[in-house]
């Protein structure tokens, strides 16, 4: 059986200071462009942060495939290619 066409895609986050209703320092991510689809999550630390919202997007991607629905054109920069993204 062939592989499935895969595609990488790379969206942009907010990601900033936040506070935990305990008070405790934490961080907000979300991704502008599907968070009205729930693309928003929080953390204890940056990478916390930007690992969860990797889960998130990860899960409504899925969702979108299961359903058959397109991900918003505006929403993410596409490659047909394999990518590896770093962060500095």
């Amino acid at each position: 059986m062939p592989a499935t066409p895969r595609k990488s895609y790379s969206f942009k986050v907010l990601l900033e200071e936040d506070q935990f209703p305990d008070g405790s320092k934490g961080y907000a991510v979300s991704v502008p462009a599907l968070e009205h689809l729930g693309a928003a999550t929080q953390g204890r630390t940056r990478e916390e942060a930007l690992q969860k919202i990797q889960e998130v997007l990860s899960m409504i991607l899925d969702e979108l495939a299961e359903e058959g629905t397109p991900i918003p054109a505006d929403a993410a920069a596409v490659s047909e290619e394999p990518v590896v993204t770093v962060t500095v």
